[in-house]
Formats: structure tokens, C-alpha cells, sequence
């Protein structure tokens, strides 16, 4: 009977720490933050980021004038971490819904070839940009901030 309570109690407790996770992004209509984390080969930080302010934010910038993304921004650190945590950069877009933000951009490939029509190049220094990544992750955040009363 005790094996059997037992039981019983551990699983009326799981099925709540089941249930947790994230809290949804809201409706598909409603903004959609992504931040994106780069971690750099040691010493190779700046290289990266003159290559993605070079490459990278340009198209970002074109796709902001969309209205696809209606907010972005570009931080690093201001302290060091354990080289585990390490990041390095990290990009906040706010798109305008969901959707937009887990769907390809069909104008994308047609920007690019506008804003870099050296592709040879842009190609290089895009896979160079890559090589001196070691890691990348992608994390959609929540806004939960009580609205003020």
C-alpha cells in the first residue's frame, strides 16, 4: 500500500513539471523576437564582425525597410564568461509576426544579388565568416512583462 501512495504522489507531482516550458509568442499576428548568438574562434572576434557589418547587416537592414523586421539590434558582452557560456555577438530581430520570422524571405536572393554584385566575393568572405564561427543558436524569446496598471 506505502509502494502504492508512493507512486501515486511522484506521479501527481511529474505531471506539473511536465506541463512547464516556454510561454507561447502570442497570436500570429504579434511581433516575433528571435536572438541570435555567435561564438568566434578566440581571437578571430573582429574579423567576424567587420565581415557580418560587411555582409550580413546590409541585407538585414534592406529587409527591415520591408517592414519584415521591425526591430534590430547588435550587442556583445561587456564581461567575460566561462568559455562554455562564451558568446561573442549577439543579433535581437523583431519581425512582424511569426510567420515572416519561420518562413523564407522570397526577395532575399534578389537583395543579395543587388547589394553585392561582386558574388565572388561575397561568397568568400561569407564563407570565411563561417569558418571562424565555432558556434551559432538561435533563441525565440517571450516578452512576459506584466503590463503596467
Amino acid at each position: 500500500m506505502k509502494k502504492l501512495l508512493l507512486v501515486l504522489l511522484l506521479t501527481a507531482c511529474a505531471i506539473p513539471i511536465l506541463a512547464q516550458g516556454a510561454p507561447p509568442q502570442g497570436d500570429a499576428n504579434a511581433p516575433y523576437t528571435v536572438e541570435y548568438y555567435y561564438k568566434t574562434q578566440w581571437g578571430h572576434q573582429q574579423e567576424f564582425l567587420n565581415l557580418f557589418l560587411k555582409n550580413h547587416f546590409p541585407l538585414l537592414r534592406k529587409i527591415q525597410q520591408t517592414g519584415r523586421i521591425t526591430a534590430l539590434k547588435i550587442e556583445t558582452p561587456a564581461n567575460h564568461m566561462t568559455e562554455d557560456a562564451r558568446w561573442d555577438y549577439r543579433v535581437t530581430i523583431t519581425y512582424k509576426n511569426s510567420t515572416v520570422a519561420t518562413t523564407a524571405n522570397p526577395d532575399e536572393e534578389g537583395f543579395i544579388r543587388q547589394l553585392y554584385p561582386d558574388q565572388e566575393t561575397y561568397k568568400r568572405e561569407e564563407q570565411r565568416r563561417f569558418e571562424i564561427l565555432l558556434a551559432h543558436w538561435d533563441l525565440p524569446v517571450t516578452n512576459i512583462t506584466p503590463a503596467a496598471n
